[in-house]
């Protein structure tokens, strides 16, 4: 197991509000080996006295719910570097100091990806070590190729063993349980199919506006965020054929071949089957039930340049050309500053066949992905069949318990060599030629920019 964490841009926000929690999550579980260290660099002139301070606020807002001891246990072992990423003499610095081998997680904006990797790449990667790198892998088809090709000749022999690319969604229970519901369960696989369903959502729509991330988010949009990645990953698993072993090399192959069976958009299909917007001034939803929070339209938040007309909804509608799916819909709907938080995988089954039940509603099978949601299953009963009358019947289970954070079990992988949840170069250019027709359409304005007040269901 990798003893070593070089966290690089260890000041910024993913690190604070995630990455430092699941680590201390990790030393309360006592999930980490003896002598586990983090390194942490950044370009702020900092020492470790300092960091550990800062590090020590950040726990205490973002992970309360650990043991404190388990806190301080981990902020006594963190050590910081300041560092110039791109600059070779000052990253081999931090990295010759640390001992090997050593996985080093680029907590970075994506835009410094390849100019990280290739210094990375000058200073030499030892035997057993791992580059992390967060999604969104690339910024379209032909980035995300090129720096597969430079991950292909920095890891040299280790090959793809070394890169992990985090998905954190692949880290959730209630989505990896999403194999297990169906390898499990004989009621569900036999009409795991288009001839049953009709069509599957997968949604991820959220009640926050920007919270300060237009840093990021205005260079990227929701289809970049989430879309590309979290909702694609998701598909793959819900839509893949079963593996017939589960190794790390069959999952990931048939991922693959799901993603590769998505049937790209013609650019006129484009018009007619995906939708953008982007928020206008309003109130997101208050969980206590009061008035709301007011928020500014997303073009006048700070730090957006209206001008790129960068999405915060978007939904798009595919099709997969397998026996399988074929006649199934595939409808993906992610948004910002809704009245609601909603990220799940609801399977819409065909109504009935006979004539007396065919108006009655379509049964639904509800999956819950982040947060409190359970497992249901929606039926339409009857209480009498003279004449008919249907009842509808729900049969639910709470979600899987958790033991780590989604960040927590990445990185617990990370460090222990697996690859399950990391996401495999080709699967990421697959994702990447699915959704290329769509930026191509919407890049030339095929798609008009709607717009939805905050704290709506979306564009009307």
């Amino acid at each position: 197991m990798i003893k070593t964490l070089a966290l690089l841009g260890a000041t910024g926000d993913l690190a604070g509000r995630f990455l430092l929690p699941a680590l201390a999550a990790l030393r309360a579980a006592d999930r980490l080996p003896d002598g586990f260290q983090v390194v942490a660099a950044a370009r702020e002139d900092l020492d470790d006295r300092s960091f550990q301070r800062t590090a020590t606020e950040r726990l205490e807002r973002h992970a309360p719910h650990v043991p404190a001891a388990a806190r301080a246990n981990l902020v006594r072992s963190l050590r910081y570097r300041p560092t110039e990423m791109t600059d070779p003499a000052s990253l081999g610095s931090l990295l010759s100091g640390i001992r090997q081998p050593w996985a080093a997680y680029l907590a970075l904006p994506p835009g410094l990806h390849t100019a990280v990797v290739t210094t990375l790449g000058s200073t030499g990667l030892p035997a057993g070590s791992r580059i992390a790198l967060e999604k969104p892998f690339g910024e379209n088809l032909d980035s995300a190729m090129a720096l597969n090709r430079l991950l292909t000749q920095v890891t040299r022999t280790a090959g793809e063993q070394a890169v992990f690319r985090v998905d954190h969604v692949l880290g959730l229970p209630t989505v990896q349980n999403l194999l297990a519901l169906r390898l499990a369960n004989r009621i569900l696989e036999p009409v795991w199919n288009s001839r049953h369903i009709e069509q599957i959502d997968i949604l991820w729509e959220e009640d926050l506006g920007l919270e300060g991330r237009a840093g990021y988010f205005d260079r990227s949009g929701t289809l970049r965020d989430v879309m590309q990645n979290h909702m694609l990953q998701i598909l793959s698993l819900i839509a893949m054929e079963l593996p017939t072993r589960l190794d790390q090399q069959a999952l990931r192959d048939r991922k693959l071949d799901a993603l590769r069976s998505v049937r790209p958009l013609r650019l006129d299909e484009a018009v007619t089957r995906t939708r953008r917007a982007r928020y206008a001034a309003g109130r997101l939803p208050d969980a206590e039930g009061g008035a709301g929070r007011a928020v500014p339209a997303y073009r006048n938040e700070d730090g957006v340049d209206a001008a790129r007309g960068t999405e915060t909804f978007a939904e798009i509608v595919l099709d997969l050309d397998t026996e399988r799916w074929s006649g199934t819909r595939f409808l993906l709907r992610a948004g910002k500053a809704l009245h609601r938080r909603r990220k799940q995988v609801t399977v819409r089954f065909r109504p009935a066949e006979h004539p007396s039940y065919s108006s009655a509603p379509a049964n639904t099978l509800r999956i819950g992905l982040d947060g409190p949601e359970d497992i249901a299953l929606h039926l339409t009963g009857g209480v009498s069949l003279n004449p008919p009358s249907p009842t509808p019947v729900t049969l639910a289970a709470p979600p899987p318990f958790a033991d780590l954070t989604a960040y927590g079990r990445v990185l617990l992988e990370l460090l222990s060599g697996g690859s399950t949840l990391s996401v495999r170069g080709d699967e990421a250019e697959a994702a990447w030629r699915v959704m290329t027709p769509v930026l191509t359409a919407w890049n030339a304005g095929m798609v008009p920019l709607e717009e939805y007040a905050a704290g709506s269901a979306g564009p009307p």
